[in-house]
This record gives C-alpha cells, structure tokens and sequence, in this order.
C-alpha cells in the first residue's frame, strides 16, 4: 500500500482545510451570519480562520443559550405572579360577601407595594452588589432603584418571590383591618424585612446562604424555592398580626366579650372561587420551584433540576391534598358518627404540600417528596385545629399551610436530602440529609443543623421588626376597623355603595353607619368654622349604641383587650 510524501500530505491538509472552510462557509451564509466568516478572514495573518469562525460560533450559542434562560426566566416570573390571582381568588372566596372588594383590593395593593418597596430597597437590601468572592455580609448596600442592574430578568424573578411573601397575609388579616395599616406592612415586608431573610439564605454573601464562599457549617442553608424564605417570612408575619389585631367579632367571644362555648364558624361565600384560587395556585408553583432552576449558578445542566423539581411538586401537593381530606373523614366519622367529605381540607392540604416541597424539591427523591406531602397534610390539620383551640382568628388559614407546612419542608431537607440530587443542584456532595448520612456511617448533621437555625432566624427577625410595628400601629389606632365599619362589611366601609341586597348586612346598621359619616363630616366643617368640641363628632347615636352592642363592643376604635389578654 502507497503512502502519501510529505509534499503530498501537505497538500492534502490545505485541500481539506480549504474545502471545510468552504463548508463552513457556506454554513454561515445558510444562517444569514457571513459577517462571522468575513471578520476572521480578514484576521486571517494573525489567527487561524478555522480556529476564529468555531470560537465565533461557540459564543453565539452561549449567547443563545443565555437569552433562553432569559426568556424561560421571564416566563417562570410571570407564573408566579400569576399567583396573586391565586390568592385572590382563595381569599375573596373565604370571606364573607361584604368584604370580598376590601380583600381583592388588599390584594392587588400588596403586588403594588410590593413592587415600589422592591424597586427603590427591597432588591438591593437582599441582593444588591452580591460577590461570590467577597465577605459575608448582613444586607445589600448596592442597586437602590434598580441603578447598574443588568440582569433584569432576575430582578423580576425575585420580586416576584417577594410579592408572594407579602400576599400571604392578606387571608388571616381578611374583614377586620384597615387600608393604611395594610398598605403600611406590604411596604415594610417588601422593602426590609423580607429582602434581609432573602439576603442571608439566597445571597452570595449571606452568612446562612449554601452559596457563599465560605458557607454556614460547610453548606449553608439548603432552601431551593422559599419555605423559608417566602412562606415562613409571610407566615409568620401573619401569627404575629392577627395576634395583635384579635378575631373577628363573634368569632371567638359573644357580644360581652365573653369565650363562647364553641367557635362560630364564618363559611366563606364562594367554594368555588376557593377552589379556582387552588388550581391557579397550583399552576403557579410550576413556575414557583422549577422555575428557580434557572438561577443556579453550580451547573450549566438545569433541565433535570427543574423537571426534578416539577415532578416532587406534583407528588407531594397531591398526597397532602388527599392525607388530609381522607384522615379529616376519619376523625369526623369517630368523632360525630358522620363521615364528611371536607372540600377546604382537601385545598388547604394540597397547598400545605405544596408549601412544605419548596425547599427541598430538587435535593429529594420522589419517594421522599411523597413522605413530605403525607406529613405535611397530618400538619395542616393539627395546626388548624390548634388555631381554634387558642382562638387565633385566621380566615384562611395561612399561618398553617405557610408557616406550618414551611418549617416542615425546611426542616425535611435536613433529613430527606440526597446526595445525587445535592450535587446536581448545589455542586457538592460533602454535607447530605442526616438519614443518607446515617447511611455512609457518619453522624454529621451539618444540613440538619443548618435548616433549624434557619427556621429559629426568620421567625426570630420577623418578631423583631414586625411584633413591634404591628404594636405601634395598634397604638396609633390605624390597625384595626372600628366595630360598625366591620359589622357593615368593609366594602360599605371604605369603598362607598349600600348593602347592595346584602342578606349579611341589616339596613339599620347601614343607616346608622352612613348617620356617623354623615354627623362626623358636618362637626368636622362646623369645627372649623366654630371650632367646636372634637369629641362631638365622636358621639354615638342610639342606632349606632346598638350596633355596637350587637359587635360585643362598646368601643369604635376597635382597641379593648379580651378576656385572655389577647388584643380586640
């Protein structure tokens, strides 16, 4: 067999070269780009042509890629924020018919607050100038109104999250509080206090972050989607405001202010609207956890991580819908000797598990997603239950399925996390559930211990910034409605329009209701003409005496303490 001479191999190499650069050519010119091949030919004398087209197009594909992850991040956000509409929904169905507008107003105000608390601090509280290479750091100092942002896709992902943590409070707080109050905390939760929780657990420089350099323990916090940070931020937010805001009147306590033998239960109007809010919440957690793979930084592989993600959410939101509706039959037959079919059971369960996967949906096994739903829906329903018993008034039931279920699903990772998983998601392997490490014949809680400092932190930086605004706020007057506006319904109250056939509403405390507004404007003209007595205008006419008696309340600032010490 002949072989090619060296003159012949040479040949050969620069025909090839030549007709693969033709090739290539070509191939740019079908994409419409031969402005790549034109520019590396005319560096031709300096840098291979072959070499130049190939890192060119290697660019362009990391910039294509880049600008899907965009795009995929643009549309994860917009799911989430769909979710307002959830809440919406599951709220305005929960109450009564008078405050549905007073709810689904508060609603919308929080993604409004929301928005302006996270442009001009929020975002550059909890991750302004963030630096995988720098300190550890309490809180952002850097990106105040959104000023050197360059990722903005990102920014709209996280406000997204933020939103969310301050709607959660809208349910418990629902029928009894005032409009500025509410305005006053969506701001607040937005701008400082959630953004300080997301800096510490998110932030490259956050002392309990798994992505600092030097993370907490060997690891740092392991929370992939906000139990913690979104939902045991806005749940708690919620315990503390309800328990200084009080029940609904009649909820608890008879019109002396006396404990009623059994809670009177305060149906919401709409099932329906309940459930729609269920399903559109449900939507929305698919942008929610599978979503926040797109900004992992530890690996460019995100798809398994997200479709991880989705499957352990599907799982456990629908075995904690179905733990709780099935175990709440069980108690219901022994109990009463009637076995009943609880629909809000079966919806507050699955956003229980819902809840309870966001940490952990992309370090657990679906098995495990499974062991998280079925506890998490045992959860729901004995802290539903321990609401009642200790008489804190929460409409919807939040402080359970986001505060309850979210210490759960922080508190899971700690044991359920596998190493495989870890790996994929976080680049490192070091530091796993303590059951896996059981398993290696190791001891090390390191995660374990890192998820319930976690838990002890955001309860403990809620309490302290928001226990004490939610007192002042009680002490200025400006929390809670008075005691007529609440009987007439908020809707009445703060946005104008009459009982409207309204069976919840009588006509007389409509009429003295309107009787106030109308004695309170004249005495405000005539005291500035006259400057007559103040207090005139806060008399009582016998319709309105009667009202409040009715509401278990001689007193309109809605202040008074009840007879277990808690605030009315």
């Amino acid at each position: 067999m002949s072989s090619f001479t060296d003159n012949e191999a040479t040949d050969f190499a620069s025909a090839a070269s030549s007709v693969f650069t033709r090739t290539l050519a070509a191939r740019i010119e079908v994409l419409d780009d031969l402005s790549i091949y034109n520019d590396c030919a005319a560096q031709a004398s300096e840098f291979p042509v072959l070499q130049c087209v190939a890192n060119a197009l290697e660019q362009g594909q990391i910039n294509n890629a880049q600008d899907a992850n965009t795009w995929f991040l643009i549309f994860a956000s917009a799911l989430i924020f769909f979710m307002q509409a959830g809440f919406a929904m599951l709220c305005a169905g929960s109450v009564r018919i008078k405050n549905v507008g007073n709810t689904m107003l508060k609603n919308l105000l929080d993604a409004c607050g929301a928005a302006v608390g996270f442009f001009t601090i929020g975002y550059a509280f909890a991750f302004g100038g963030q630096d995988s290479t720098t300190a550890t750091t309490f809180i952002g100092t850097t990106n105040f109104f959104m000023v050197g942002i360059t990722n903005q896709a990102f920014w709209l992902f996280q406000f997204a999250f933020a939103a969310t943590s301050a709607t959660i409070t809208a349910g418990t707080l629902a029928e009894r509080c005032q409009m500025a109050a509410y305005l006053c905390y969506s701001v607040i939760l937005t701008g400082f206090v959630y953004p300080v929780v997301a800096h510490s657990i998110w932030s490259n420089n956050g002392f309990l972050s798994a992505f600092n350099v030097n993370p907490f323990l060997g690891i740092g916090v392991i929370d992939f989607a906000g139990s913690a940070v979104v939902h045991m931020t806005g749940g708690s937010t919620a315990v503390f405001a309800t328990m200084i805001l009080g029940p609904r009147k009649g909820r608890f306590y008879d019109a002396r202010g006396n404990p009623l033998p059994k809670p009177k239960p305060f149906p919401g109007h709409s099932v329906a609207l309940q459930m729609l809010g269920t399903f559109i919440l449900w939507f929305g957690w698919y942008g929610f956890n599978p979503g926040s793979a797109l900004i992992l930084t530890t690996t460019l592989n995100t798809g398994p991580v997200a479709a991880l993600a989705a499957v352990n959410t599907t799982i456990s939101a629908a075995v904690a819908g179905t733990t709780a509706l099935f175990t709440n039959l069980f108690v219901e037959e022994r109990t009463t000797g009637e076995a009943k079919f609880d629909l809000l059971s079966l919806m507050n369960g699955c956003l229980g598990g819902l809840v309870a996967i966001t940490a952990g949906c992309a370090v657990v096994e679906p098995w495990a997603a499974f062991v998280i739903g079925l506890i998490a829906g045992w959860l729901y329903l004995l802290s539903s239950a321990a609401l009642i018993r200790i008489r804190l008034d929460d409409a919807v039931d939040a402080i359970p399925v986001h505060l309850v279920c979210g210490t759960w699903g922080i508190l899971a990772v700690g044991f359920l996390a596998a190493p495989d998983r870890i790996l994929a998601a976080y680049g490192t392997d070091e530091h796993v559930g303590w059951f896996y490490e059981l398993a290696r014949g190791s001891f090390n809680a390191s995660l374990l211990g890192c998820q319930i400092i976690a838990i002890f932190f955001v309860i403990g930086w809620v309490f302290f910034i928001m226990f004490p605004f939610f007192i002042w706020l009680n002490y200025m007057g400006w929390f809670r409605a008075d005691s007529l506006e609440e009987l007439v319904g908020l809707d009445i109250s703060y946005h104008g329009g009459g009982a409207g056939g309204n069976d919840e509403v009588k006509l007389e405390y409509v009429e003295a209701f309107n009787r106030r507004k109308d004695n309170k404007q004249n005495a405000h003209s005539n005291a500035q003409q006259q400057e007559m007595p103040q207090h005139y205008a806060d008399s009582y006419s016998p319709q309105e005496e009667a009202a409040m008696e009715a509401m278990g309340e001689d007193d309109e600032r809605g202040g008074g303490m009840m007879p277990n010490g808690m605030v009315g």
